[in-house]
């Protein structure tokens, strides 16, 4: 079809953009390009290039169609979703597969989802401009990096793709006619007078794993529309476990040690439970906040930064927490801010930020005052609490200058944390790689709070924090992750952390600001600098060890009666947190891995060995 694909591109698209295309010597890509074109017969098609010309001809799109609009701050805009579409959505959610891959993901058939997307997308932009975008996801010139390209209607998707992401046309020249690129469509569709997505009916977000390629229509949301985000990590967690390495839905950060070295650490935690406020701690140096792919190369892990920006939530970022993010948002960057409150001076608001709220002002369900209700009756708030900001990273002060580094950077240590109030200690490293997998990755559970889902304390299992984003089975998943440490001849340190832990008045045990030390602590471990005191699942913390980083890292005394109650040993609750994760293995994951059972009764019967000798709450003084 290629010679057919290069005829027709020819004559749907301007000499300029024909040029764009025919250069890039790809025929699969002229053949993808063709075959979207058809079926979603744009009025316009315009193809961007690594230029900045071409990335401000994008903005300047989205300031003409009305998708963003112009703040008061300077260089910053705004953009709304609709009322109905703030978020994933998981019920038109599926892999299209010729077979189930798991009974905790959902898919359709393949051969039927074509068919309805297709059908679907039919003409779907014969009214709108088509924009055609590269990118790489990962460094250039970086063998851990992979290539995508993107269509879209959006112009607000393709400017906050030019944030977040790393340019790859000239990128996609290299690769010639190679057929492994990421693919992703996506329609915003017939838009309301408001501006946002109508045909909310017809919203499907289907990813075919088998070509590599990702389809959303009928949306605005990011989470839905950004493809390069979590549904490229679908497809490279899909891709890795065929070639053997990893996507994982981490932070990389690097944490400075003693003489100016630095140790890069990778990090996954369920939402509210510190994953931003880790990687951004004051001191050491963000590569990236989400998503990593991870490989070997001469017998180590490397890892980098998927993206190149932040598509992150707004509500309760404030000055006093996030001095750092809160500079930037008021500064005069290129930022996009979405589904905040747009105040009578035009300048953005949001929840939680220690800032007064006007009293009305525009937001998401149009015009706002106070007390505006929905149509179920209740309080439309100012800003909506998925409201987002989306920036570079190269904009923020404590940025780490490896974000782009072609070589990646060498992974000292991965880090698991949760939200836990009675089992899990601060900090703790693994015994090695498989019991950290197993007991600290796949044992991730965090509990919920009263405030978002109305019942306080209800352990949610999330294994590696990456259940959402899962495209092979949970057991497959894990046995990957195992497996991956066999061809490292220097294995990364793993290591859980909980900043979570409450004493019997139920008041939390550490400081924000404590997560400092235990980095500390982890770095001066991956260096073999410090030692620890053994217990039945895992390393902790000596005393005078942690007395030390506290004076030194926050200028503050350490007692012994804290450290007691913060790294005691628990056997009940321990013993009760493993009854509850082999049930959940054991009953909704058939193909678990041998391992983690193993794993599982190994340290069962460590615990069960010390509760026998020194009762059922041990002091670390005793270990």
């Amino acid at each position: 079809m290629s010679s057919k694909s290069v005829e027709f591109l020819k004559q749907k698209l301007t000499v300029k953009n024909f040029d764009k295309i025919i250069s890039l010597d790809n025929e699969k890509l002229n053949d993808f390009l063709a075959e979207y074109i058809e079926i979603l017969n744009p009025k316009n098609i315009f193809v961007c290039d690594d230029s900045k010309e071409d990335a401000d001809l994008i903005k300047k799109m989205a300031l003409e169609t009305g998708e963003e609009k112009i703040l008061a701050l300077k260089n910053a805009t705004y953009h709304f979703d609709g009322i109905n579409d703030q978020a994933r959505d998981p019920e038109h959610t599926f892999f299209l597969t010729d077979s189930p891959i798991d009974p905790n993901i959902a898919t359709t058939d393949r051969t039927a989802g074509l068919k309805e997307i297709r059908e679907i997308m039919k003409n779907i932009m014969k009214n709108s401009t088509m924009i055609i975008r590269f990118f790489s996801l990962g460094p250039l010139n970086c063998d851990l990096s992979m290539q995508a390209v993107q269509i879209t209607d959006s112009p607000y998707v393709s400017h906050s793709e030019d944030l977040l992401y790393r340019s790859g046309y000239e990128q996609f020249k290299k690769i010639k006619n190679k057929s492994r690129f990421f693919r992703f469509v996506h329609s915003e569709g017939e838009l309301t007078e408001s501006l946002v997505s109508k045909n909310l009916d017809k919203r499907r977000i289907y990813i075919d794993l088998k070509e590599l390629m990702v389809y959303s229509a009928n949306t605005q949301y990011g989470g839905n529309t950004l493809g390069l985000k979590k549904l490229a990590m679908r497809l490279a967690i899909k891709l890795a476990s065929e070639e053997g390495w990893l996507c994982e839905h981490m932070f990389l950060m690097g944490v400075n040690g003693p003489n100016a070295r630095k140790t890069y650490f990778t990090g996954a935690f369920p939402s509210a439970c510190g994953k931003t406020s880790t990687s951004m701690v004051t001191g050491e140096n963000i590569v990236g906040d989400d998503i990593v792919y991870i490989k070997e190369r001469n017998g180590k892990a490397y890892s980098v930064n998927v993206e190149r920006g932040m598509f992150g939530i707004i509500d309760g970022v404030n000055q006093k927490d996030d001095p750092v993010i809160w500079d930037v948002l008021h500064s005069p960057k290129e930022i996009i801010f979405s589904n905040i409150l747009v105040g009578p001076d035009n300048m953005p608001y949001w929840t939680d930020s220690g800032v007064s709220i006007p009293d009305s002002g525009k937001n998401f369900s149009g015009e706002w005052k106070k007390g505006k209700l929905d149509s179920k009756g209740k309080p439309i708030p100012a800003s909506h609490k998925n409201a987002r900001f989306t920036l570079r990273l190269d904009y923020l002060k404590n940025l780490d200058n490896n974000l782009d580094n072609p070589e990646g950077v060498e992974v000292g240590g991965m880090i698991y944390g949760g939200r836990d109030a009675d089992t899990t200690v601060p900090v703790e490293e693994a015994f090695d790689w498989t019991h950290g997998i197993v007991t600290k990755g796949a044992g991730i559970e965090s509990e919920t709070t009263a405030a978002a889902l109305g019942k306080q304390g209800v352990r949610k299992f999330n294994p590696m924090s990456n259940i959402e984003f899962l495209s092979v089975s949970i057991g497959k998943y894990i046995k990957m992750n195992i497996d991956f440490a066999k061809k490292l001849v220097k294995v990364p340190k793993i290591y859980s952390v909980n900043y979570f832990m409450k004493d019997d008045a139920g008041q939390f045990m550490s400081d924000k600001v404590d997560k400092s030390v235990w980095l500390k602590w982890m770095e001066l471990r991956v260096n073999n600098e410090i030692e620890a005191i053994k217990t039945p699942t895992g390393f902790i913390p000596k005393y005078d060890d942690l007395r030390k980083l506290f004076k030194q890292v926050l200028g503050k005394e350490y007692s012994k009666e804290l450290y007691e109650k913060q790294f005691s040993f628990r056997c009940t609750k321990w013993i009760e947190k493993l009854d509850r994760l082999e049930k959940q293995y054991k009953e909704t994951i058939p193909d678990t891995p041998k391992e983690l059972y193993d794993e599982y009764e190994k340290q069962r019967k460590r615990i069960v060995e010390l509760q026998s000798k020194k009762g059922d709450i041990i002091s670390p003084f005793e270990l």
